[in-house]
C-alpha cells in the first residue's frame, strides 16, 4: 500500500509544487495531453493521499467520457469503464455541474457496471473533480480512498490541477481543429490547382478527340492535323503542370506575369473556341504577387473555358480596369445562352473553385446576367494585398 503523504508539515510544499509547476509545463508546451495526464495521475494519487485513480476525457461530441488512464483499477473495472455517458453518476455530476464531488458511497456504480470494487483495495469512497476551461468541461479525474479524506487545502489544490488540465485539453482539441482547417484548405488549394492546371486540358482533349477522329474518317487531312496539334498541345500542357504540381505545387503561369498570361489565354480561347474574343487592359501598371496573380488568372481561365463549353457564344469580352481607388474589377462577358447553361459547368465544381480564389486575394465573384444577353462574370478584388487571404470578403 502507498503511504500517504501528510500535508501541514514540511513535506506539503515540495510535492504539490512540483505537481503544478508539471502540468503548467505540461500546458506551456503543448505536450501531448494523454501523455501528460498519464505520466501526472500517480503524483496526484500519492499528492492526495489516495489509493487508486483515473482520468476521464470527454470524447469529439462530448457525449460519452473514455478512460485514458489509470492507477490501482481492477482489469475488470477499466474495461467496463472505458466509456461511459457524459452525465452518468458523479462523474455526470461533476462534468454537469462543474464541482468537485464526494462520495461516500459507491454501490450505484457497483450497480451499473456489474463490478463490486473499482479499486483492488476495498474502497468506498470517490473524489471526482472536474476538468475545465472558461465553462467548459472537457473531462473529470477520480481518486479513490479508504478511510482518508483530503484537507481543504488539498481540495483546492487539485481544483487548481483540474483547471489546469482542462486548459491543456483545451489547447489540445484548438490545435487539432486548426490542424483539420489547413488540411482541409491544403486540400482545396490542391484540388483547384489539379482542376485548373490538369483537369481543363483534359477536358479540351475529350472535346477534341471526336473531331480528329471524324476527321481522320472523312481523310480530312487539313483539320486532322489542326486536331492533333490541339491535342497533342494539351497533353503537352497537362505533363508540364503536373510536373509543376509535384515539384512546386503550384500550376505554372506565363514569365511575362498576369497581362502576358491573359493575352495568351485570349488567344487560345480565339483559337479552339470559335468565338471572337476582345480583349482589353486599362492597368499596365498593376502588379500583384505571384500568387495573387495566379488566382485572378485562373479565375478568368475558368470563365473562359465555361464559355467554350457551355455559352454557344459568337462574342466574348475580357476587361480589366480601375473601380475606384482601391479596387479592380475583371468582367468577363459573353453573348452566349446565358445562366441556365454556364452555371452548369462541372457540376458547379469549377464555379466553388473561382469563388474560393477569389476570397484567397480578398475579392468578390459574382455571376449575373449580362445586359443585353448572356452571361457576366465579375471579379472584384482590392489593390493591395488584404491583410487576411484566406478569409471570404
Amino acid at each position: 500500500m502507498r503511504s500517504p503523504l501528510r500535508f501541514g508539515s514540511s513535506q506539503e510544499t515540495s510535492p504539490s509544487t512540483a505537481v503544478l509547476a508539471e502540468v503548467a509545463a505540461g500546458v506551456a508546451a503543448a505536450d501531448d495531453v494523454t501523455t501528460l495526464v498519464q505520466r501526472l495521475l500517480e503524483p496526484l494519487v500519492d499528492l492526495a493521499g489516495a489509493h487508486g485513480g483515473a482520468v476521464r476525457v470527454l470524447d469529439e461530441q462530448g457525449l460519452h467520457l473514455r478512460l485514458v488512464s489509470s492507477i490501482g483499477l481492477s482489469e475488470a473495472m477499466c474495461q467496463a469503464e472505458s466509456s461511459v455517458d457524459r452525465h452518468c453518476g458523479f462523474c455526470g455530476a461533476a462534468a454537469d455541474e462543474m464541482k468537485v464531488v464526494w462520495a461516500d458511497d459507491l454501490s450505484s456504480c457497483s450497480s451499473r457496471t456489474g463490478v463490486s470494487r473499482p479499486c483492488l483495495l476495498p474502497t468506498q469512497r470517490m473524489l471526482t473533480v472536474p476538468m475545465r476551461h472558461r465553462q467548459r468541461v472537457l473531462g473529470v479525474y477520480n481518486l479513490y480512498f479508504t478511510q482518508t479524506v483530503p484537507e481543504q487545502s488539498v481540495l483546492k489544490l487539485l481544483q487548481t490541477v483540474g483547471e489546469l488540465l482542462g486548459l491543456a485539453l483545451e489547447n489540445a482539441r484548438l490545435e487539432a481543429e486548426s490542424l483539420r482547417a489547413t488540411l482541409m484548405r491544403e486540400r482545396q488549394v490542391m484540388a483547384a490547382e489539379v482542376h485548373d492546371s490538369i483537369a481543363q486540358s483534359l477536358a479540351f482533349v475529350k472535346l477534341r478527340l471526336p473531331l480528329l477522329h471524324d476527321a481522320m474518317a472523312a481523310r480530312d487531312d487539313l483539320h486532322a492535323e489542326q486536331y492533333f496539334d490541339d491535342v497533342r498541345g494539351s497533353i503537352s500542357q497537362a505533363h508540364t503542370g503536373l510536373r509543376c504540381l509535384l515539384t512546386q505545387f503550384r500550376a505554372p503561369m506565363e514569365p511575362g506575369g498576369l497581362l502576358a498570361a491573359l493575352g495568351a489565354c485570349a488567344a487560345t480561347f480565339r483559337r479552339v473556341s470559335g468565338c471572337e474574343l476582345s480583349f482589353e487592359s486599362r492597368l499596365p501598371w498593376l502588379q500583384l504577387t505571384p500568387e495573387r496573380e495566379s488566382h485572378v488568372f485562373h479565375i478568368v481561365k475558368e470563365a473562359l473555358n465555361n464559355i467554350s463549353k457551355h455559352a454557344r457564344a459568337h462574342q466574348a469580352w475580357l476587361t480589366l480596369h480601375r473601380l475606384d481607388d482601391e479596387r479592380v474589377e475583371v468582367l468577363v462577358d459573353d453573348d452566349g445562352h446565358g445562366l441556365p447553361d454556364t452555371a452548369q459547368s462541372d457540376g458547379h465544381y469549377g464555379l466553388d473553385i473561382m469563388h474560393e480564389r477569389a476570397s484567397r486575394i480578398g475579392g468578390l465573384l459574382v455571376v449575373e446576367a449580362r445586359p443585353g444577353g448572356g452571361t457576366r462574370v465579375r471579379l472584384i478584388f482590392p489593390i493591395a494585398a488584404p491583410l487576411n487571404p484566406t478569409a471570404s470578403p
